[in-house]
């Protein structure tokens, strides 16, 4: 999944979003917002160990003071979403050489995002050294994250990379029923992780109204992208006979598209009735088949909403 630079942009915007990553007892937090104001209590940047030549995924400098205090420490941040053995032993490098390169820091924390704990990040057998320093390490499961009830909207956002796709429509809903500012951070993700989906198809798994994304600078980029497809394909076709028709025929086929990644490929009968249903019906078979488990489940629907 390409969503490293969704979550740099995500923390970059709300730095404080760390301090509800730290167990800190009895820390406060402010209320957060994008574009964090001055009174934020950290501000971030991607500092690079200039001897290894790696940059650090990020670095949470609190703004009471660059050697950090036990309830507001310095934070190094890494985002690991995928298996990498020498992971640890890199993770334990780097976080010394940056206190070497920031000798004022007193207090520092390390917290890494993983999708779950099951993924491979080196050996099981360390150096008691490693293993000590390894040990005083936040490691935040996406995957648990996600199972937590009540999340604050921001932590919710934490776990769309990881999220089930037939998931996302609820979660994205929790947290644009509490936070609709958040609507194109939203986006922005499941533009990331669906980078082979149109727009239609997006819209649909996140249960997002058109007449939502209209005001968004994510949403006109998709929709622009979408527009870009769409008289591509259209012109392949030769299909494109005005704006309502063309608008069923795209549904259709997006439909179609997604029922064959559930359901397997489908027969030219199942396609002949699909295309045959009106707009209205397109789009709420595009919201049952994310249930769907198997061809059976179709041809259930089928026979129930065509007669």
């Amino acid at each position: 999944m390409k969503t490293d630079h969704w979550f740099y942009g995500l923390f970059q915007s709300v730095p404080d979003l760390i301090a509800l990553l730290l167990p800190m007892p009895g820390a406060v937090v402010p209320c957060l917002g994008l574009d964090a104001p001055g009174d934020a209590l950290y501000r971030f940047d991607t500092p690079e160990l200039k001897a290894v030549n790696h940059r650090l995924d990020g670095a949470f400098w609190p703004k009471s003071g660059e050697a950090g205090t036990a309830e507001q420490p310095v934070v190094l941040l890494e985002v690991q979403m995928h298996a990498k053995p020498g992971f640890k032993h890199r993770l334990g490098a780097q976080s010394f050489r940056f206190l070497q390169l920031n000798p004022q820091v007193m207090h520092l924390a390390v917290v890494v995002v993983v999708p779950h704990q099951r993924l491979k990040l080196g050996p099981d057998q360390l150096p008691q050294q490693l293993q000590a320093f390894l040990d005083g390490v936040i490691w935040l499961s996406l995957e648990e994250l996600g199972q937590q009830a009540d999340l604050d909207p921001l932590l919710a956002l934490l776990t769309l990379p990881v999220r089930p796709e037939a998931e996302l429509k609820a979660s994205t809903q929790q947290i644009l029923a509490r936070r609709p500012d958040l609507l194109s951070t939203v986006l922005t993700m499941l533009f990331e992780r669906f980078s082979t989906f149109t727009p239609e198809e997006i819209m649909v798994i996140a249960g997002i109204p058109t007449d939502q994304l209209l005001h968004t600078r994510a949403a006109q980029i998709l929709l622009d992208r979408g527009r870009e497809e769409g008289r591509q394909e259209g012109e392949a076709q030769g299909r494109l006979e005005g704006e309502a028709q063309g608008r069923a025929l795209g549904e259709a086929n997006v439909t179609m598209r997604q029922l064959n990644r559930r359901c397997g490929p489908l027969s030219d009968a199942s396609i002949a009735r699909i295309q045959a249903l009106p707009l209205q019906q397109l789009e709420t078979l595009a919201e049952a088949l994310l249930d769907f488990s198997g061809p059976a489940d179709l041809a259930a629907w089928l026979n129930g909403h065509c007669g």
